[in-house]
This record gives structure tokens, C-alpha cells and sequence, in this order.
């Protein structure tokens, strides 16, 4: 404020008090205006300051705030700034010589700087709480300027009543103003117990330029000059649905520009309908609300805007009755033929009292008529109605005001009694009969019948769902009224149905009698896959199945598919094509044969009745897997050996359902036994054993290799005794002493299988001495078959032998071969005895023609020496003996302590003993290059008369040259696979070392000599002292 006392409205200080801060002490201040009197701090000008200062009575303390409180703390202003607003209004105190913006009037007030702060937020400042109990008014400065004329914001107030909710503005303003203070009036008819604030806003505009202020907020004791009063607001009850209507009284004078508003807690305005002046200085204005209902109730108030002012009633409730319903249905006493006596039940209800008048409202459930009765008692009995008809009786309550009767409560319904029916329903027959359901009709029903038109007819049906079932589906279906066909579902097929019919009334009931129908046929139900047991095999599977749970109807058939889905067998199509059996109703299994092994099969079964064929089971079987195959014709050819060697040819094997995982290489230990093991057919070896481990358990076999699969694509050659190791298995150097057979094995494992085979695929001899016992060979027992025919003349000749025995034992004590080392100190005499038991030999040999196998002739014949005590002497470092195939002919050999055959082709040989016939013709099949038919063939070649003379010089044989034995292959017979093999022996006798017949030992020799050319024995010539 300015330093002296200035009214800011001298036109009417008259009718209010302008109040200021004064400068200085009492007394009027430079520059007052006139008329004004100041007391301290407070200036109160025009003629009732001639009332204030007059000693009758003490001047007022005016309630507000003029903002110089800051100056002087004795005069305090009850403000308070809000602390969830945007931002803060600013108290500026500008006086002469302060810097502060030209366009801000001298003074303290509180101002809003508009450039300060973004659009659109808000400043609240709150006044203290006012609860008067008379007419007063509330009066506040304002000012809004800009100097572009741009408006700086908006300037609201609002009145909260006992703390409620702010609503909507009672007052606004908003533009620029110029560069002045206005005043304007707020005249609030809320009286004590209640009491409000009064708030005002300040809102930024978008333009964001000028100032707000606010300044001499003042409450007055009488009534506003520039803002109606209203009278108080009374309360207005209606029922819901109904119109209401608020009459709003004002005093005082209304501008043309004064708008009237109907305004809610909530802050909703409604516009007053109208206005109606009943004098100059009263008017009445009225708000009518249209079918309120319970939303609508609220408290409401009305208000009277202008830009010099506004006007605010008190708060009135609009109150919305809701019309009385009941909650329960009325409750029914009895029930007769044409009457029913019920009981209101009225005791609870939804809505407002009271009740002024009670009715019942009844109607036929399916009529159009209703009828009303009043009622003034509790229980109430209806007359006159129909037998065997359905009402509905409801209660209406009605409480007072216009629109007081409630809507009907919930019906009680109800119908009159019925008589018994007359009989059941009768003609129950199918009209269509299927696998699943029955379709069956009837004759339809009447009142004659049903004696009452509340009804119902049941069909009951009972079934068992099957021969394996105790329990018995029973079921009963309630058919609508006036239908005399049904339909039963999900029944099963081929299954006998009980129906009948059961009327029913109110009063009675009445059953027909059974009827029993069949349903027709299905597809049968599928196999349970738990049902299908099976055994696999290598190349086939039996399955064995059940019958469907569910047959549904007679098995005609069964159909079983299968096909191949898996095989780790190349050979095998994947998928292969599917083949399709069918089995009689009772055959349940089936032998699957001539499967591959190792294989998945999907089968498929499935049954089949007169409708088709039902849902498949499926399993998948795998069939065992075999032992893998050798593509070996026959025990091939070494491709070459040594003393400690033997270089093999491995083919790969061929898997039959399962890929082949591993090669072993087997050696065995050759010993002496009667049954040799066949290749092919011998049993094979499951257990890996090492060198160490075979030799640490006294084992004649070990592994001396193992390969993996991938190592052997195609045939390739291995060497055993290489000194190598294979996987672990140590493939050591072959004794040359000892025979060997050589074995190849094939391992395939699948899902926990495991399948072998194994094949003989070499044998090496042993390097032997003189001293071991001699070795039968396998094609020496074959050529021993050959031989069995001749058992009759070894019987001679075993006499014949005896008789040489006697001859030798009077000679000399040993015997042995002519090319043997000759020992010193040889009689006459014991060649004299050599030569006798060499003639005895061949007069024995010409009248020799039996038969005997060569099993026998190694039998005796080593039996006959050994009985005799002989045995050959020497050395036999020269003859090494090994066993082989008929394809080892011409297969690179290195002899047991030699680079060389012992004969050649064209070269003469010496005769063969009987006892060394089986060496002999194992000799001939293993030697290298030259074999029987070799030497069948020099034998005519070296028949020469001139060198059969004089061999032998003083008394002192020549060296005998070592035999040449080869084994003699003549060419196959159709159907005997042994035809190719001679059993003969063909020596010159020019080559013979004694012309007397006598050897190096000075014993008389017996020679054997055998002839014959298809493997059957034909001849045996025994020659001694042959002579050139």
C-alpha cells in the first residue's frame, strides 16, 4: 500500500470499510484522503470512521489479510500457501526507490509472475476456516495485467464446505485488466454449525506474460453489495424414477450478465431452467432434475456468477427413495383342484418405508390377464382357478409419495391339483435302429390320459455294456410336453436295450412294460497294443494278439500289415513295401517268416465286422540280428609264410541286420585230436583272451588282432606273428616248431546283441623233429574216407607185415629211410635180412587187393611200429609238415629250415614205407610246387634202363636225394568234390640206391607202391630188391 491512507473505491466507503496500513502513528497521514482516520496500523475512511472512532464503542478487528502483516507481527494474517499445487504465489512488498518491474503497482500484496512458470500450472493460497452465523461478505483486490495485452493467466475461487470436496469454481476471471486493482465480492450463505474456506487459484495461460495479484482479502459483517444472497437451501426428497426440483431464493440485485447454476459436490453444474423476479431486490430461480434415481443422490447448492462477484447457498441433499420390494416369494399353504392359499411373506424387503398398502398380483403362467387384490392380511386365499393350471402370484407394497409402489416381488408359482393318470403311454416301437442309437416313438397322450396338463413322460433304458461287465448303465429321460419321439445316444453297438415309458403327474405315476431292442453293428473297437505279445527271432516273429475290448458286434476277420521302417542293414529297403495277411475271427496269431535280421517292422492289426474295419494297433518289432557272413568259398591260399609268419587274405564280412563293429584275429595251438574242426562250423570265440592272458591260463588260442570295422573296407592281406600290436592285443611271433591254425572272426553289436562268427582261414604247419608223433592232416582224413574201402587188404597186410616184423627183429634194431644218415659199422648181415623182408614185401604186395581206409592204415600202421619198438632215427629237419586247402598248390612257401624243395620235376624218388604212407601223402599235399600229379608226371619222364646201373661204389652207398612229394590234382567229377584228389606215390627205380635192395642201414626195404587214378584205391604193389 501507498504510504498514506487511499481508498481504493471512494464512491462507496460509505457501505464498506477501506482498510490500510498506515505509515505512521495516529492521525491523519500526508496524502489521505479526506474524511479518513487513522488509528494504529489501520485507516478506516468515509463516515463510518466517524462511527469507529466514536467512544460508544471500541473499533473492530476486521478478519483478512492486507499483506502488511510482514511489517508489523502484531497484526497476523491467517494464509497458508498449498503443498500439492505447481508452485507458489510470491508476497512483494514495492515501495518508491525499490527495483522492481514497472509494469507491478507500489504496495504489498501477493503476486504471480506468469513468465515464470509452464502453462497450465496452478498456485493455491487457502484462507483460515469461517463459520459465521449471520450475513457477511467476503471482499478481495485483484489485478491482471499484461502490457501486450496477452492474458498472464486465470484468477478462480473456490469455497470448500466442512472440508469436502473443492467442486467446480465459484468465480473466475481472466484476460489483462490494466494496470490497476479491481475489487470484487463473494457472498457466502454457509452458516454456523458448518463452516468453509475459501481458496483461490491462479492459473498460468499459454502465453505466459503479465502478472496475477491479490490484495486486501477482507471478511465484512454485512451484506455484499455487488453479489446476491441466498436463502437457505431445504432438503427435497423423491421416490426413484421420479422428477425433482431445486427452488433457489436470492436477495440483492443481479446484473444483467449473472448467470444461476445448480451446482454438486462432485462439481457438475446444472443450468437454472429459470429465473423469476418476485420484486427488485428478490428473485427465484429453479432446477429440475428429470427421473433421478439413486446416482443422482447428492448434495447440491446454487450459485450466481459475475465479474464483479459471486453468490454460494448452502448445501441441500437431494434424497432418492427406492419403492418397497419384497425379497422372498410369497409362500404357498395349500393347493387345491380350483384354489390356492398362500402366506405375503412380506417381512423383508428391498427399498424405503414405510409400506401403506399391500396387494396381490396373480396371473396364469401362460395367459395374458393379471389381476390385482388388496390385501390387509397375511394369509390370502385365490377362488376360482383352474385345476391342473400353472400361476404366478407375486406381492406389491407401497410406500407414500407419487411413484411409491415397488415393483412386483418374485412370483410364487404354482399350479392347482391333478388326478392320477389313466394309464401309461402305450405303442412303443423303433423308428430307425442304428449302431449307437435308438430312435423310438409312441402314441401321443391326452388330457383323457394324463387327467392334468402338468406332466411328464420318462423313458427309462437299461443296458450292459458288455459279457465282462457286473455293472448295469441305467438311465431315465424326461420328455418335453407333447413330444412322443426320442432319440437315445451313445449306446453301444450290438447290444440289447430294456425301454419303457413312465407317466407322471403331480398326483401319480404310471409305468408301461419293457420293451427290448437290439442295436445294430460298428466298426469294432482297436486291439489294446498291451494286448500284443511277440517273440522276435532272426528271420521271423510270432504275434499273438487279443480281441478287441469293445467288438462291437461278430470278428469276422482279422488283417495284420507290416513293412520295414528301420534297418541298420544296407542290403534292406527302408521303407519297404507293406504286405497285408488276414487271419480268421479265432486265430489270434501269426508266425511272420522270412524277415530280415535286425530289422523294425511296423505292424498294424486291426479287427473287422460286418460294418468295416476298426482302429488299428500299432507296435514296432525289431528282429534279432545274425551272425555276420565270410565271403570265403573255401580256406584260401596263404599269401606267403616264414618260420615265425603267416601272411593271410582278410575279406570283409557281410552284416545281416546289423553293421559289423569289430575283426578279430585268432591263432590256435594245432594239437593232436581225432575230429578236426571244420571251418564254418566251428564254434566261435565270445571271449577276448591276450597272449599273456591265454598263456597265463594254459589256453591253446589268443587274439592276435583286433581291427575296427572301418579299418577293413575291402580284402586286404595281414601278416600274423608280425610282432605288432592291434587294439591292445599283441599279435607275437609264430613258434616254428608248432602248428598253427589261424582264425577270423566278425563281431556285430546291436541294442544290446551281440552276434559272432568266425572262419578258419589258415593253418601252418610245424617245423617237426624225427621224434614227434606224426599228424593227420584234414585232407588226410578226407583221402582216409577214400581209403576205407581198402580195410580187407591191409588185414593181409598187416599178416604180411607181422611176418617182416620177425625178419627185422633178426637184424637189425632200427629202420629207417634210405636217404637217412648212414650209421657206421653196417653188416652184411643185416642187409642180407634187409633184402629178405624186401622180397617178403613184394611177394605179399602182388596178391594184395582189399581195400582199407586211411584212417586204418595210419592206425595200424603206427600201432604196428610202435608195438615192435621202432622209431625213426635221425634228424628230420628236412621234411617240415604243414596242412592247407587244395588251393595252396601254388600259393609261396618257405620250408621249416630250408630255402628249397627237397625234389624237383623230372628228379626220381625213392619208394614209400607202408608206416610212412600217411606222412608221405601229407608231405605230397603240402610241399611247394610239386605234388602228386608232378610227380606222376616225372615218373615216366625219368623211367630210364641206363640209370639203374651201378649206383653204388665199393661196399659205400651214394647220398639219396631228398624226396620231392607233390600232391598229384586231377580235374573234378560232377557231384564228388573229393574226385580231383590220386592217392599214389610213382618213384624210379633208378634213383635207387641198392641194386640188392639193401639202405644205408643194411636193412632189406619194403616199398609201397600204389597206383590208381580217381581216389579209389585199385591196387597195392609191394616191391623189395628191384634191380636196374
Amino acid at each position: 500500500m501507498p504510504a498514506g491512507c487511499v481508498s481504493r473505491n471512494v464512491e462507496s466507503v460509505v457501505r464498506a470499510w477501506a482498510v490500510a496500513v498506515c505509515a505512521r502513528g495516529p492521525g491523519p497521514p500526508e496524502g489521505a484522503v479526506a474524511g479518513c482516520v487513522c488509528v494504529p496500523r489501520v485507516c478506516v475512511c468515509g463516515a463510518r470512521a466517524r462511527n469507529k472512532l466514536s467512544p460508544r464503542r471500541p473499533p473492530p478487528i476486521p478478519a483478512g489479510c492486507t499483506f502488511e502483516e510482514a511489517t508489523d507481527p502484531a497484526v497476523p494474517c491467517e494464509y497458508s500457501q498449498a503443498q500439492y499445487d505447481d508452485f507458489q504465489w510470491e508476497q512483494v512488498h514495492i515501495h518508491p526507490g525499490t527495483r522492481a518491474p514497472a509494469d507491478l503497482p507500489h504496495g504489498s500484496y501477493l503476486m504471480v509472475n506468469a513468465s515464470q512458470h509452464a502453462p497450465g500450472q496452478r498456485a493455491h493460497v487457502i484462507f483460515q476456516s469461517l463459520s459465521e452465523n449471520d450475513t457477511h461478505c467476503v471482499q478481495f483486490s485483484y489485478f491482471l495485467y499484461s502490457r501486450d495485452g496477452h492474458s498472464p493467466g486465470t484468477l478462480g475461487i473456490y469455497v470448500r464446505v466442512n472440508g469436502g470436496p473443492l467442486g467446480s469454481a465459484v468465480w473466475n476471471m481472466t484476460g489483462s485488466h490494466g494496470r490497476q486493482w479491481h475489487q470484487a465480492e463473494l457472498a457466502v450463505s454457509t452458516f454456523w454449525p458448518n463452516e468453509y474456506q475459501v481458496l483461490f487459484e491462479a492459473l498460468i495461460s499459454p502465453d505466459r506474460r503479465g502478472y496475477m495479484g491479490l490484495d486486501d482479502i477482507l471478511l465484512l459483517s454485512y451484506p455484499c453489495a455487488k453479489a446476491p444472497h441466498f436463502s437457505r437451501l431445504g432438503d427435497v426428497e423423491v421416490n426413484a424414477g421420479q422428477n425433482a426440483s431445486f427452488q433457489c431464493m436470492a436477495a440483492g440485485r443481479a446484473a444483467e450478465a449473472e448467470r444461476f447454476l445448480l451446482q454438486r459436490q462432485s462439481g457438475a453444474l446444472v443450468p437454472a431452467a429459470g429465473v423469476r423476479h418476485i420484486s427488485h431486490r428478490r428473485f427465484l430461480a429453479t432446477f429440475p432434475l428429470a427421473a433421478v434415481g439413486r446416482s443422482e443422490q447428492d448434495l447440491y447448492r446454487c450459485m450466481s456468477q459475475a465479474p464483479r462477484g459471486a453468490g454460494v447457498s448452502n448445501f441441500a441433499e437431494l434424497i432418492v427413495k427406492e419403492p418397497p420390494t419384497p425379497i422372498a416369494p410369497p409362500q404357498l399353504l395349500r393347493a387345491g383342484p380350483t384354489y390356492l392359499i398362500i402366506q405375503l411373506n412380506t417381512n423383508s424387503i428391498i427399498g424405503d418405508g414405510p409400506i401403506v398398502r399391500k396387494e396381490i398380483e396373480y396371473r396364469m403362467a401362460r395367459g395374458p390377464w393379471a389381476e390385482v387384490h388388496a390385501v390387509s392380511l397375511q394369509t390370502y386365499k385365490l377362488w376360482h382357478l383352474d385345476p391342473d393350471t400353472e400361476y404366478e402370484i407375486s406381492v406389491l407394497l407401497t410406500r407414500p409419495g407419487e411413484g411409491g409402489t415397488g415393483r412386483p416381488g418374485p412370483p410364487l408359482v404354482s399350479r392347482t391339483k391333478c388326478a392320477e393318470p389313466m394309464r401309461a403311454p402305450k405303442g412303443l416301437a423303433f423308428a430307425e435302429i442304428q449302431a449307437r442309437q435308438l430312435t423310438l416313438q409312441w402314441e401321443p397322450l391326452g388330457y383323457n390320459v394324463t387327467r392334468c396338463h402338468t406332466y411328464t413322460v420318462s423313458l427309462c433304458y437299461h443296458y450292459t455294456p458288455g459279457s465282462g461287465h457286473n455293472q448295469t448303465i441305467r438311465e431315465c429321460v424326461k420328455m418335453e410336453r407333447g413330444v412322443s419321439r426320442h432319440t437315445i445316444k451313445n449306446l453301444l453297438p450290438y447290444r440289447n436295450v430294456n425301454v419303457r415309458l413312465v407317466l407322471t403327474n403331480p398326483e401319480g405315476r404310471k409305468e408301461g412294460k419293457e420293451v427290448i431292442f437290439q442295436t445294430d453293428e460298428d466298426v469294432p473297437g482297436g486291439i489294446a497294443a498291451e494286448s500284443l505279445t511277440f517273440t522276435p527271432l532272426e528271420d521271423m516273429i510270432f504275434l499273438k494278439w487279443e480281441e478287441p475290448q469293445e467288438p462291437n458286434g461278430l470278428i469276422t476277420q482279422y488283417e495284420i500289415s507290416y513293412q520295414s521302417i528301420e534297418s541298420s542293414d544296407p542290403a534292406v529297403n527302408v521303407p519297404g513295401p507293406r504286405r497285408t495277411i488276414s487271419k480268421l475271427r479265432n486265430e489270434t496269431y501269426h508266425v511272420f517268416s522270412n524277415l530280415h535280421p535286425g530289422t523294425t517292422y511296423l505292424f498294424s492289426v486291426r479287427a473287422r465286422t460286418g460294418k468295416g474295419f476298426g482302429q488299428a494297433a500299432l507296435t514296432e518289432i525289431t528282429t534279432n540280428i545274425s551272425a555276420p557272413s565270410f565271403d570265403y568259398a573255401d580256406m584260401p591260399s596263404p599269401l606267403g609264410e616264414s618260420e615265425n609268419t603267416i601272411t593271410v587274405l582278410l575279406r570283409p564280412a557281410q552284416g545281416r541286420g546289423a553293421p559289423i563293429s569289430v575283426y578279430q584275429v585268432i591263432v590256435e595251438e594245432e594239437r593232436p585230436r581225432r575230429l578236426r574242426r571244420e571251418p564254418g562250423s566251428q564254434d566261435c570265440f565270445p571271449v577276448p583272451l591276450t597272449f599273456d592272458t591265454a598263456l597265463a591260463r594254459g589256453l591253446v588260442h589268443y587274439f592276435g588282432a583286433e581291427l575296427m570295422a572301418s579299418s577293413l573296407p575291402e580284402a586286404m592281406p595281414f601278416t600274423v606273428g608280425d610282432n605288432q600290436t592291434y587294439r591292445g592285443f599283441w599279435n607275437p611271433p609264430l613258434e616254428p616248431r608248432k602248428a598253427y591254425l589261424i582264425y577270423f572272426q566278425a563281431t556285430s553289436h546291436l541294442k544290446g546283441e551281440t552276434r559272432l562268427n568266425c572262419i578258419r582261414i589258415a593253418r601252418k604247419a610245424a617245423c617237426k623233429e624225427s621224434k614227434q608223433p606224426l599228424e593227420v592232416s584234414q585232407r588226410s582224413e578226407e583221402m582216409g574216407l577214400i581209403l576205407g574201402i581198402c580195410a580187407g587188404g591191409l588185414a593181409v597186410l598187416i599178416l604180411l607185415l607181422g611176418a617182416i616184423i620177425i625178419i627185422i627183429r633178426k637184424g637189425r634194431d632200427h629202420y629207417a629211410y634210405s636217404y637217412y644218415p648212414k650209421p657206421a659199422g653196417m653188416t652184411k648181415a643185416t642187409v642180407n635180412s634187409r633184402q629178405e623182408k624186401t622180397h617178403m614185401m613184394s611177394t605179399a604186395d602182388r596178391s594184395f587187393t582189399d581195400r582199407s581206409t586211411l584212417q586204418e592204415d595210419e592206425r595200424l600202421g603206427l600201432s604196428f611200429v610202435q608195438a615192435h619198438g621202432y622209431s625213426p632215427r635221425g634228424d628230420q629237419r628236412s621234411g617240415g609238415v604243414t596242412e592247407a586247402s587244395s588251393l595252396l598248390g601254388g600259393s609261396p612257401r618257405r620250408p621249416c629250415g630250408r630255402k628249397g624243395s627237397p625234389y624237383h620235376t623230372g628228379q626220381l624218388h625213392p619208394a614209400v614205407r607202408v608206416a610212412d604212407l600217411l606222412q608221405h601223402i601229407n608231405q605230397m599235399k603240402t610241399a611247394e610246387g610239386y605234388g602228386f600229379k608232378q610227380e606222376y608226371e616225372s615218373f615216366f619222364e625219368g623211367w630210364d634202363a641206363t640209370k639203374k646201373k651201378d649206383k653204388v661204389k665199393s661196399g659205400r652207398q651214394e647220398p639219396m636225394p631228398a624226396y620231392d612229394r607233390h600232391r598229384v590234382k586231377l580235374h573234378p567229377m560232377l557231384g564228388d568234390p573229393d574226385a580231383d584228389y590220386v592217392n599214389a606215390n610213382y618213384v624210379d627205380d633208378s634213383l635207387v640206391p641198392d641194386a640188392a635192395g639193401v639202405d644205408a642201414l643194411g636193412t632189406t626195404r619194403g616199398w609201397l607202391w600204389p597206383q590208381g587214378g580217381s581216389g579209389v584205391c585199385q591196387s597195392v604193389f609191394f616191391a623189395s630188391g628191384l634191380w636196374g
